[in-house]
């Protein structure tokens, strides 16, 4: 077991990382902006350090400053939460590079399943079910010819992408070219690639998700389902577990689907395989996230595994606790609570919290660094 993880990244998913880090009897090394020397996560840490001004840019995103960080403080492992640097495989080589632990999967994985096109490919050599599509991107002629074989409406998807950025859903064939050239030029602005893809969009669809966990030693574990279908602008606001749309038989299906791809394409720590769930049952594969996802507390709920504890036993090159199919007790449903303006169309709307009372019970779990001022 490591004895000094440095946790790269700020507000909950920091706090998150660092109880489950203390949890195990290793020290917490956090980082911080200028603007965030007082938050949450700064002073529930060990130790912290000051790695560059307000703009994201100049210090969460900046992988010399993390890495610096990490090599200064003498730590053992990067812990990179989600957002920011989480599923940038060269902070994974910054790291290997340094002889820092990156806890999560490797390079090359993330690589790969970060492009949506290799992706789906390694799926469907994997034998996972897909979305009716092109077989990769394509020129606007070339997906207007897949259109027209799958039918509307469509989806035209970035092959860098992620988040709903360079996603746009195409009704008919006179929509196509606009909005071809809108989603190329998000996807530009994004993700530095401009190439898209395109699949037929399943309508009425459920976005349910299997969470997943592997060891270095061959060990699998599938930790059933989340249901997320409740979003707004491509981003989940409800989830829940066990998703009211799967029976013993279909969840089967889809953990064992995930075991095959993971073991195909050689997945390490944890990682969430997203699928769109037809009226009829059957589930298309849409992505993965190789990283830990904002609502793993749903799964731990009703597992009684702490999934950010077993990311760390992982990468430290312990064997999985249990494997094949996680223990599942109960039904857990998580909330996001964003700060948003509902006159503006829910506009972000930041500003300073007066007054926080979190919600206290049995059976309720806040996770959260929101403090009163």
């Amino acid at each position: 077991m490591f004895s000094r993880v440095l946790v790269a990244n700020r507000g909950e998913i920091a706090v998150r990382v660092i109880r489950a880090l203390h949890e195990l009897g290793v020290e917490a090394v956090a980082v911080y902006s200028t603007v965030d020397r007082d938050a949450l996560h700064v002073r529930l840490a060990d130790r912290a350090i000051c790695i560059g001004p307000a703009p994201a840019s100049e210090s969460y995103l900046s992988i010399p400053a993390v890495v610096a960080a990490a090599e200064t403080t003498g730590c053992e492992a990067v812990h990179p939460g989600y957002g920011f640097l989480a599923e940038n495989p060269a902070l994974v080589r910054a790291c290997e590079e340094n002889d820092l632990v990156f806890i999560g999967p490797t390079a090359d994985v993330m690589e790969r399943m970060g492009d949506k096109v290799r992706a789906k490919e390694a799926m469907r050599e994997a034998g996972v079910p897909l979305v009716p599509g092109s077989d990769g991107a394509g020129s606007l002629a070339e997906l207007r010819r897949v259109a027209r074989e799958a039918g509307y409406p469509v989806l035209l998807k970035a092959s860098a992408g992620g988040g709903g950025k360079g996603m746009r859903l195409v009704g008919s064939e006179e929509e196509l070219e606009s909005a071809y050239g809108a989603a190329r030029a998000e996807a530009e602005s994004a993700f530095g690639d401009p190439s898209l893809y395109l699949e037929k969009a399943l309508s009425p669809a459920r976005h349910v998700e299997i969470q997943v966990l592997c060891d270095a030693h061959g060990g699998v574990l599938t930790m059933g389902e989340r249901e997320c279908s409740i979003q707004r602008r491509h981003q989940k606001l409800v989830e829940e577990s066990p998703s009211p749309a799967l029976d013993d038989a279909l969840r089967e299906e889809m953990e064992s689907a995930v075991e095959r791809a993971c073991r195909a394409i050689g997945y390490l720590n944890a990682g969430t395989f997203e699928f769109l769930l037809g009226p009829d049952g059957t589930f298309h594969f849409i992505e993965v996230n190789c990283r830990l996802q904002v609502e793993h507390p749903v799964t731990e709920l009703v597992s009684g595994i702490d999934i950010v504890r077993e990311q760390v036993r992982i990468a430290s090159g312990e064997p999985l606790s249990w494997t094949g199919r996680a223990p599942r007790r109960g039904h857990a449903i998580e909330v996001r609570i964003n700060a948003e303006d509902p006159t503006r169309d829910f506009a972000p709307a930041p500003g300073t919290v007066a007054r926080f009372r979190p919600p206290l019970g049995p059976g309720v779990r806040v996770d959260t660094w929101l403090e009163d001022g």
